[in-house]
């Protein structure tokens, strides 16, 4: 494959990562202009439900307050995730990276300019499955289900350059 196909095709795979961006922006857009903060409303009985927050932290309210180190280190990731996109051959791996690029730079935009500012804004969350289980968005899912998809790939012996 010649070096300008290589880029063609990692460019459609950043299209695959504009979708979920923009769906991860447009849902939080919605839950922001839609629901009552901090209040459950059912949306698929008490399976799950929207329920709208504001999390300062890492995944599951981790480090409470460091927005500024997730950001970091947010940025960090979706820099080295992009060049691993253009670098790698393998398709699963290309859509896996393009969909973990989707979900971490849907946070880090909530980030880098939601309130309270630069670089401390706070992500926006708004569902939730039973059990106390924590409030997540779009982006966590994409995040989520891109490295258990990693987990699989790895485990199944398919290289990241193949």
């Amino acid at each position: 494959m010649t070096k300008r196909a290589k880029r063609t095709r990692a460019a459609w795979y950043l299209l695959i990562t504009a979708a979920f961006f923009a769906l991860d922006q447009l849902s939080k857009a919605w839950a922001l202009k839609s629901l009552v903060p901090y209040s459950g409303k059912p949306f698929i009985g008490e399976i799950l439900k929207f329920y709208l927050v504001w999390n300062d932290s890492a995944a599951f309210s981790i480090s409470l307050g460091a927005t500024w180190i997730f950001t970091i280190l947010s940025t960090l990731a979706s820099i080295t995730i992009l060049v691993l996109l253009f670098k790698s051959k393998s398709t699963a791996w290309q859509l896996t990276l393009a969909v973990l690029l989707a979900g971490v730079m849907g946070n880090l935009s909530d980030r880098l300019f939601r309130a309270p500012g630069f670089p401390v804004g706070k992500v926006v969350d708004f569902l939730q499955l039973p059990f106390n289980f924590p409030v997540f968005n779009v982006a966590d899912i994409c995040i989520t289900g891109s490295m258990t998809v990693v987990v699989i790939l790895v485990m199944r012996g398919i290289k990241l350059g193949s």
